[in-house]
């Protein structure tokens, strides 16, 4: 796995559309339902994978900005070095988009969660987790958190179809870890 970086979340507790009775809240990637501390990306201060280097980066930005970090969930993420194409059922290697410093402080300690699979399109940041985002879960075994409890589990519900009727891909598996704030 490589260390690609932290962001700030608004952790939400299962929506009632997610029929998946085990799952509480949501700790996917994706802000599609716990949504990211702000709109980064027009603040041009992400690394290469579209995540931060460090939390200070996000709190200066909080800072500067007047953004309130106060019930904000920090969580820190790998990648599995590979990515499946949808289509092609294939796996291939991708890079950090080079323009931008990818220097990812790697914490002290952190608490796994669980593996997310998310989607890149347009191959540069987090678009989909359809395991939340399209309710993939509700067909699925996840955990109370709504991640797979196992790389092995998310890489097999990828090899096995089980992501084909949710977003166009490519795929790539999150280890997700939270964070004291």
């Amino acid at each position: 796995m490589i260390p690609v970086g932290y962001m700030f979340k608004k952790v939400v507790d299962r929506p009632a559309w997610l029929e998946a009775a085990d799952v509480d809240d949501i700790f996917s990637l994706s802000g599609c339902v716990s949504e990211n501390f702000t709109d980064y990306i027009s603040y041009w201060k992400h690394n290469g994978y579209w995540l931060f280097n460090s939390p200070a980066v996000m709190e200066k930005i909080a800072e500067e900005n007047n953004l309130d970090l106060d019930g904000m969930t920090l969580f820190y993420y790998e990648v599995f070095e590979e990515e499946l194409d949808a289509i092609s059922r294939k796996w291939s290697t991708f890079e950090p988009e080079l323009s931008f410093s990818t220097n990812v402080e790697e914490p002290k300690s952190a608490q796994l969660a669980g593996y997310d699979v998310t989607t890149f399109t347009a191959g540069a940041s987090p678009e989909c987790s359809p395991l939340s985002c399209n309710g993939l879960a509700a067909g699925v075994t996840v955990n109370r958190h709504c991640l797979f409890e196992s790389f092995e589990q998310a890489r097999r519900s990828l090899e096995t179809g089980k992501f084909d009727h949710s977003e166009p891909g490519p795929f790539r598996v999150f280890a997700v870890y939270t964070l004291g704030s």
